[in-house]
């Protein structure tokens, strides 16, 4: 039997470059842009603490 996780991807927009990338919604370090280098979430020990706007919880 499948156990099913709270965890989900989510699709986010950088604030500097619109550039658009799909992350796990419980990032274990920091993610940055792959256009311009700027900071997109970073890790926080339990939920992910997103510095750039939710586009789509993906499922």
């Amino acid at each position: 039997m499948m156990r099913e996780t709270d965890s989900k991807f989510v699709k986010v927009r950088c604030p500097k470059c619109k550039n658009e990338q799909i992350l796990f919604g419980k990032v274990s370090s920091e993610v940055h842009c792959l256009v311009c280098e700027k900071l997109l979430a970073e890790a926080t020990g339990g939920k992910t603490r997103f510095k750039a706007r939710i586009s789509e919880v993906l499922e």
